[in-house]
């Protein structure tokens, strides 16, 4: 079995994404669901294939996965949720094998996926594209309501 596949079954993870959907039924913005971190697993994944990114599936794929765990945190005491999504990654990450250098790309691509870094790693770069590709922001019907700046929306049908 493949480590990614550990952790999408991960008990904390199951858990979580059951509270971060009870807490966004209401929600009419984009949801944190699976259908959300698969297709940011999908799009890194090509992303780090087109760019020659040196990391491997099992990494872009756990990040993915992991990059929105701590929503609930953020809806419920206001904790950013990059930051609890790390700490809760790194966790699930150790008990699924991954090592101290995999467990630190990946929990800094997590606290790095809410804002482009110049700077930053190529792996933390597509992660944060990945997460904005991922957005049908072109169909959305809530889209005039949205906080998000036009440049972040995903209006194309092109990554």
């Amino acid at each position: 079995m493949e480590r990614y596949q550990k952790v999408a079954e991960h008990k904390t993870l199951q858990f979580y994404m059951k509270q971060i959907a009870d807490l966004e039924k209401e929600r009419i913005f984009c949801h944190h669901d699976w259908e959300h971190l698969l297709a940011v697993a999908r799009i890194a994944y090509i992303l780090a294939l087109e760019e020659g990114l040196d990391v491997s599936k099992d990494c872009i794929y756990a990040a993915a996965l992991l990059h929105d765990i701590g929503k609930a945190a953020q809806y419920t005491k206001e904790i950013p949720h990059e930051i609890e999504g790390a700490k809760l990654a790194e966790t699930i990450l150790r008990d699924c094998d991954y090592d101290e250098l995999e467990i630190t790309q990946i929990t800094d691509a997590i606290l790095a996926h809410r804002v482009y870094h110049k700077k930053g790693t190529l792996f933390q770069q597509i992660l944060y594209r990945a997460d904005k590709l991922s957005r049908p922001c072109r169909d959305c019907q809530a889209s005039a309501k949205c906080n998000w700046p036009e440049e972040k929306k995903n209006t194309g049908v092109i990554l």
